[in-house]
């Protein structure tokens, strides 16, 4: 004969703190922090009291390689700044920059590859000035591209152009 438990949520790693048992049963879930975290609440399967535990998002360190080749560690403030720099005095909020940001790094987290070159970080934030701002888009190509002469520069607003056609 075939006998089926009840489903109950159990995690056999949270300890509990008041006994030190380790099967709990959540008894709610719900987001914090901007849905960045999970706030879970808990019943010890023994003693019966009931414990918070939060949720988080394991990160595992990006690392980006740099055109001398050295590496360090991937700073999204560093990123934010680069494009505050190149909005300023523009119509940008800084939420917009912040959102790009935030889409720059999902970008890199999603590719899976532990190791991004500087490179390709310039790449997907001009990718994003362009859609916010053109005026910034230029400034930061400019500094990024580092353009070596006018007609180099003047190439990449012709370029610009062409797309928006």
């Amino acid at each position: 004969m075939l006998r089926i438990q009840p489903k109950t949520e159990r995690v056999s790693t949270m300890k509990c703190p008041f006994c030190g048992y380790i099967e709990s049963k959540v008894i709610d879930s719900r987001p914090t922090d901007e849905n960045t975290r999970i706030r879970r609440r808990r019943e010890c399967l023994q003693c019966g009291k009931r414990f918070t535990t939060y949720e988080i998002i394991e990160s595992l360190p990006i690392i980006v390689v740099k055109k001398d080749k050295s590496r360090e560690a991937f700073d999204r403030d560093k990123l934010l700044n680069g494009l505050l720099r190149a909005c300023e005095k523009r119509p940008v909020s800084i939420e917009a920059l912040e959102k790009a940001v935030d889409e720059i790094e999902a970008q890199i987290q999603n590719s899976l590859d532990r190791e991004v070159t500087s490179l390709r970080i310039g790449e997907f934030a001009m990718e994003k000035l362009k859609e916010i701002d053109e005026v910034a888009y230029v400034r930061f190509a400019s500094v990024y591209r580092s353009f070596k002469d006018i007609n180099s520069f003047r190439e990449e607003i012709n370029q610009l152009l062409f797309d928006e056609k």
